[in-house]
């Protein structure tokens, strides 16, 4: 997703740092675990960090860190929502758990999406096992696969985008 974002940002290491940091921050619920903070509570995992509220004020937090003009904040703001939020879709799309609290807090329904390839991973040490391997496995196909797709279409997309504008300001010799 970061693909979509202009040349200013794609030239800033802190834009790619952040974006990676925003694509895992969903499950910073796990640390909740230690503090009795149970699976299906409002802050336990997959509840209230998986939310669109969650992912929205994650946004605008970082819109307005990276700074520029207001439209620049709004557009970054908005990338930086659907790189969140894409966590939480994600993980609607695995084959266990308790599903996802898009609404939370004003709705503490958990759902899972119709369409659930993705194979759910274990949590703790249980990742580092042959389960653990085969959910490596699945999120390879399910979720890096699509995800090198449309990182490839967006450049390829900008690329000739930038080719058309470099276009224009070329005058024919005479």
């Amino acid at each position: 997703m970061g693909q979509a974002a202009g040349a200013r940002l794609r030239g800033d290491w802190r834009f790619w740092t952040v974006a990676l940091v925003c694509s895992a921050l969903p499950d910073v619920d796990v640390i909740g675990f230690g503090f009795g903070v149970r699976y299906g509570d409002l802050w336990g995992h997959r509840g209230m960090t998986h939310s669109f509220l969650f992912a929205v004020a994650i946004g605008i937090a970082v819109g307005i860190y990276l700074g520029g003009s207001t439209l620049e904040r709004f557009g970054q703001s908005l990338l930086f929502f659907t790189i969140t939020c894409s966590h939480g879709v994600l993980d609607a799309m695995t084959d266990g758990g308790l599903g996802i609290a898009f609404f939370s807090p004003f709705d503490p329904t958990r759902y899972f999406l119709p369409w659930r390839p993705i194979r759910v991973s274990p949590i703790g040490a249980a990742f580092f096992s042959s389960r653990g391997l085969a959910v490596i496995g699945s999120e390879l196909f399910w979720v890096c696969g699509p995800t090198l797709a449309v990182g490839l279409i967006l450049y390829a997309c900008r690329r000739l985008l930038d080719a058309r504008r470099r276009a224009k300001f070329v005058t024919p010799s005479s």
